[in-house]
């Protein structure tokens, strides 16, 4: 395309940010909220043009030095993660309109504003970069806007939260650096340096390079999505940032996890795939039971949601390493649907919060009682997470199930148990702190149900769920998509059906 689509797309909200840095108070927040909805637009066309076979790409030589491009493309899974970001950041920010507005805030709410839609700028590059130092420039770069939102706004332990989420972001990268590097040095050995993904697919790669190279961007993207072992910065960071914050983190950010995995890990990589796959889909295995048991004894509300991502992660990550069309399609469809669920989680238990003036699920008791609409949100949101059927993240675990059965039917029997505790540690939360007697706290504090804008909030999110969930076909096709032709790179088929015995 002549017009720059691409490269506009993620520099509204950037350049969005800078101008909040100059116009304070509610009119910032206006003209933030303006950028985002232009954001918004600008996404919302490119997933249309892209689903209607219009090729969305930009490059041009950055660094010739050492073949580094500034390159943009969007792909099938692109497009429907860059959607993902331009619907969430919205939400987002509507729901934290009076954050900063407290008496001693740190910084004021055009300046959480300014933070969220660089966050999101510097997103929107990952999800399109198609260089990998582009990329990786990018990657980096969203650590200082969610560094300065976590630390910035929320709870009392905020500063601890955020350093701990900055040491193990910047070990995942200073990993993922040398990878890079290492990048640079195979093409460098083969005549031409470059830096660009397509030129890196069907390169010669000495089979353990390969491995080494391949774990060094698996580590990194398993720090951010996160797995088990390397996630206990994601309790703590969205225990203590304000629910927008941990909304965005777990929502937008962590998906950089999931996408590198497929974009990079298997595309790149896709000997060095297969090599890992055995263990990384018992490591996904681990993470869904882990993340499920450990949200079903949390007691904070903000500690429980972020378990259950863990645990959805683990599911995410199974089915892109299952290396079926069908699960990978599943996965990236999930990515989707569960940015808006968790989104959804997030800010009504920010509400909640505001009202009770505390997170702790003890700390609840009859709201339903007191506050119908906001107990009806937090059901319907919840029943999303356990993934009802109507709703969308019901189609995505279907499909990751169907797809893997053939080929790991043993592990799928995991999977299952931890679908199954989804729905206790979700209605177990919920009958705790929506039914039963009003207890004297919450008649005290939750005095208002939900306001109009708070509507505004979670009705556009809960609607997209129900929509995905009745009609997935227009996203699942893009998905379907970028899943078939992420297999022909690796170079794997799905398995052959099974015909029944007797026939």
């Amino acid at each position: 395309m002549a017009f720059p689509l691409l490269t506009v797309l993620a520099l509204v909200p950037i350049v969005g940010a800078i101008v909040l840095f100059f116009v304070k108070g509610h009119v910032g927040k206006l003209v933030g909220y303006g950028f985002a909805l232009t954001t918004l637009v600008l996404g919302v066309l490119a997933f249309i043009l892209h689903s209607q076979e219009a090729v969305l790409a930009e490059e041009v030589s950055w660094i010739p030095a050492i073949g580094a491009h500034y390159a943009l493309d969007l792909d099938g899974m692109g497009a429907i993660l860059v959607l993902m970001t331009v619907l969430i950041v919205p939400a987002v920010l509507l729901a934290e309109w009076h954050t900063g507005d407290e008496p001693g805030a740190r910084w004021g709410g055009s300046t959480f504003f300014a933070l969220a839609l660089l966050l999101q700028g510097f997103a929107l590059y990952v999800f399109m970069a198609s260089d990998i130092l582009l990329f990786y420039v990018a990657f980096e770069a969203t650590l200082i806007p969610t560094y300065f939102l976590i630390g910035g706004y929320g709870r009392a332990r905020r500063s601890a939260a955020a350093i701990k989420f900055l040491i193990y972001s910047l070990a995942g990268g200073l990993v993922m650096l040398v990878a890079v590097a290492g990048v640079y040095a195979v093409t460098a050995g083969a005549g031409s340096p470059s830096f660009l993904i397509a030129d890196l697919v069907g390169l010669d790669i000495d089979t353990n390079l390969g491995r080494w190279l391949f774990a060094g961007f698996f580590f990194a993207f398993a720090v951010k999505a996160p797995l088990a072992g390397l996630h206990t910065w994601l309790p703590d960071s969205a225990e203590q940032a304000t629910p927008g914050t941990s909304t965005l983190l777990v929502g937008i950010l962590d998906k950089i996890g999931t996408f590198g995995m497929i974009k990079i890990c298997l595309q790149a990589f896709p000997e060095a795939s297969q090599w890992a796959t055995p263990v990384i889909l018992i490591w996904a295995i681990v993470s869904m039971l882990y993340g499920a048991l450990m949200a079903f004894g949390a007691k904070d509300l903000l500690r429980l949601v972020s378990y259950t991502s863990i645990s959805h992660f683990g599911l995410m990550v199974f089915g892109i390493f299952a290396l079926t069309s069908q699960s990978m399609s599943g996965s990236i469809f999930y990515m989707l649907n569960h940015g808006l669920s968790t989104a959804a989680l997030f800010l009504v238990v920010g509400f909640m919060m505001r009202r009770r003036g505390s997170a702790d699920i003890d700390a609840f008791g009859g709201v339903q009682k007191v506050a119908p609409v906001l107990a009806g949100v937090l059901l319907m949101s919840g029943l999303s997470a356990l993934s009802l059927p109507g709703f969308g993240n019901f189609v995505a675990e279907f499909l990751v199930l169907a797809g893997s059965w053939q080929r790991y039917p043993v592990h799928i029997a995991f999977l299952v148990l931890a679908m199954v505790l989804a729905a206790v540690y979700v209605l177990r939360m919920y009958k705790t702190t929506m039914t039963g007697p009003v207890t004297e706290q919450v008649a005290t504090h939750v005095t208002t149900d939900l306001t109009l804008r708070e509507k505004a909030v979670v009705a556009p999110l809960i609607a997209l769920l129900l929509v995905f969930g009745f009609l997935p076909k227009p996203v699942l096709a893009v998905a379907d998509d970028a899943a078939q032709a992420t297999m022909a790179t690796v170079g794997v088929t799905d398995p052959a059906p099974q015909a029944e015995e007797g026939n």
